[in-house]
């Protein structure tokens, strides 16, 4: 049995890659979110048995970032370096902060440092230590404007 927890890490995880599926190959929402519950969302992939995502939480996530990408990367932008453009950051990177400011944004039912520390985690799958570093201070530059 999955805990809550558990299921949301999960789902969060899957967000990430799905909007950086959806960002790669410009694929429409719908049969995106069908791909993920049909064959990822708590399936065995190469041997390895994913845990079971929770499902509405996911889709959350991301027809919540593609529906309100504009003003999430508005947010985003408005927190990193001067001079520096959302475009500078990779693929991965991005679909990590629009989900991380997804939440901030739209669930005030998730706590923000659970956000915060979720995403920061989702960062590690991916990155070093600095990476996980600069998710961990942006996502608190933005929660500390969308939850003040």
């Amino acid at each position: 049995m999955t805990s809550r927890s558990q299921s949301r890490s999960a789902a969060r995880l899957a967000a990430v890659q799905a909007l950086y599926q959806l960002e790669m190959e410009g694929s429409a929402v719908a049969p995106l979110l069908h791909q993920f519950h049909q064959h990822r969302l708590g399936a065995t992939i190469e041997g390895a048995t994913y845990v079971e995502a929770e499902q509405g939480f996911f889709d959350d996530v991301v027809k919540g970032v593609d529906a309100r990408r504009g003003e999430i990367d508005t947010l985003i932008v408005g927190k990193l370096a001067e001079g520096w453009a959302l475009e500078r950051l990779d693929r991965p990177m991005r679909a990590i902060l629009r989900a991380g400011t997804y939440e901030l944004i739209a669930r005030p039912d998730v706590p923000m440092a659970s956000v915060i520390s979720e995403y920061v985690d989702v960062a590690k799958a991916f990155y070093d230590k600095k990476e996980s570093g600069f998710v961990n201070g942006l996502l608190d530059a933005v929660a500390k404007d969308a939850r003040s």
